[in-house]
């Protein structure tokens, strides 16, 4: 039997983090809620959760340090994933904080939601696919999953899925090591869950 890989949730001290840890376990994760470095460094993949607003979830990341161990796995090329807020983190700067900066993985800038529409987007919406894409493939198309958000990243080259509110917004995004989800997989039924059941799956193992 093989062993269950060790994703690390990043704790930077903000919002519910522990719903993505506890979900990550049950599709196979040996998935820790921790900001030991060296834990972080020796992960087969890390996760970067958010809830709350842009500006103090940036500020927690800093004020942890964490935001320099989310740059140095990135660039490792540990694979990573961000979910909701932490989504947007990975991107240059938010329309919601204005004057902080996002870790700049990805290029963009997280916009609020077109003017018409309800905020937040609250609700069941369907992925629209753009792309091929490791971190969707293995799902029904169509997949529903479950959005609780009032600001979302541009649409880029990234994006391999997007939504329909109000417009096309970016719903999720890849690049090399580098995915996100703005709706968060923990809580979009069996979706999600096979969403995160096909990242951990697709981990190779490494030591604690």
């Amino acid at each position: 039997m093989s062993r269950r890989p060790l994703v690390a949730v990043l704790d930077y001290e903000i919002g519910n983090l522990r719903s993505a840890q506890k979900a990550l376990e049950h599709v196979g994760a040996d998935a820790r809620l921790t900001a030991d470095r060296a834990v972080i460094a020796a992960a087969a993949a890390v996760v970067l959760p958010g809830v709350g607003a842009f500006g103090p979830c940036m500020e927690a990341l800093v004020a942890t340090g964490l935001d320099a161990a989310a740059k140095d796995v990135v660039a490792a090329g540990t694979p990573f994933l961000g979910i909701c807020v932490g989504m947007q983190l990975l991107h240059e700067s938010s329309e919601e904080s204005p004057g902080v900066a996002g870790l700049g993985i990805l290029p963009g800038v997280v916009r609020r939601l077109p003017e018409g529409v309800k905020r937040p987007q609250m609700q069941w919406n369907v992925l629209e696919r753009r792309r091929e894409s490791r971190l969707l493939a293995g799902l029904p198309d169509p997949a529903w999953m479950y959005f609780v958000h009032s600001y979302a990243p541009e649409v880029t080259a990234d994006t391999v899925a997007t939504c329909d509110y109000g417009g096309l917004l970016a719903a999720a995004s890849e690049r090399d090591n580098v995915a996100a989800t703005q709706f968060p997989p923990e809580k979009s039924g069996p979706c999600g869950l096979a969403l995160l059941a096909g990242f951990v799956a697709s981990l190779g193992e490494r030591d604690a």
